[in-house]
């Protein structure tokens, strides 16, 4: 799967901050644009991984496709 990532330049200390937009609040920073990309990927992966759910008696879970 692909996102969009977004790269900006700090210019007071020369870091790069990295979000994607497609994912709320999902946002990290490296030294250099590698790393932000890098650290970016990481931070889509646990922004993505569900999370634990405490379900009433007889509920069902099931995935969907998109």
């Amino acid at each position: 799967m692909k996102w969009r990532v977004i790269l900006e330049p700090d210019l007071d200390n020369g870091d790069w901050a990295a979000w994607c937009p497609e994912l709320p609040g999902c946002t990290s920073c490296g030294q250099t644009k590698v790393e932000a990309i890098e650290n970016m990927r990481e931070a889509i992966e646990l922004y993505l991984e569900p999370a634990p759910l405490e379900l009433a008696e007889g509920s069902v879970t099931c995935e969907v496709t998109i």
